[in-house]
């Protein structure tokens, strides 16, 4: 298998990732808004769904390969948002809720990380879809 068809299956997986993320922000948003009201965000709703909206473009990018650095800066915006005000973990008292806070904030650092790295990768992205 070469390197462009490698790419593309990892491409179609992080979209896959990050569409179904959009989904629930969009059409399961309900419990999600809840969330966000008990982490003491203002205007929850619309948060929600603008973070839905985020990750959508965010996935459509990477699964179409079209504008990847439009996507790539709209996951980072998200990520750099919601990690702060989701994953507080250094606010947490409680040790288990301390680490799980901990766990999703630096999966998500991790994944901000990816993201600032595929700006490297020279665009048109082969097999564009």
């Amino acid at each position: 298998m070469n390197s462009a068809t490698i790419f593309l299956i990892g491409r179609i997986v992080f979209a896959i990732y990050w569409l179904m993320a959009a989904y629930s922000h969009l059409f399961g948003s309900k419990n999600l808004i809840g969330y966000a009201q008990f982490k003491g965000v203002k205007h929850a709703k619309v948060a929600v769904i603008g973070t839905g909206i985020l990750l959508l473009i965010g996935g459509v990018s990477m699964l179409t390969g079209d504008w990847p650095n439009i996507g790539i800066a709209a996951l980072v915006v998200f990520l750099a948002g919601t990690s702060y005000k989701m994953h507080a973990y250094w606010k947490e008292t409680d040790p288990t809720k301390k680490m799980t806070e901990r766990v999703s904030f630096m999966k998500n650092v991790a994944l901000a990380a990816a993201l600032v790295m595929m700006v490297a990768i020279a665009t048109p992205w082969p097999f564009r879809l």
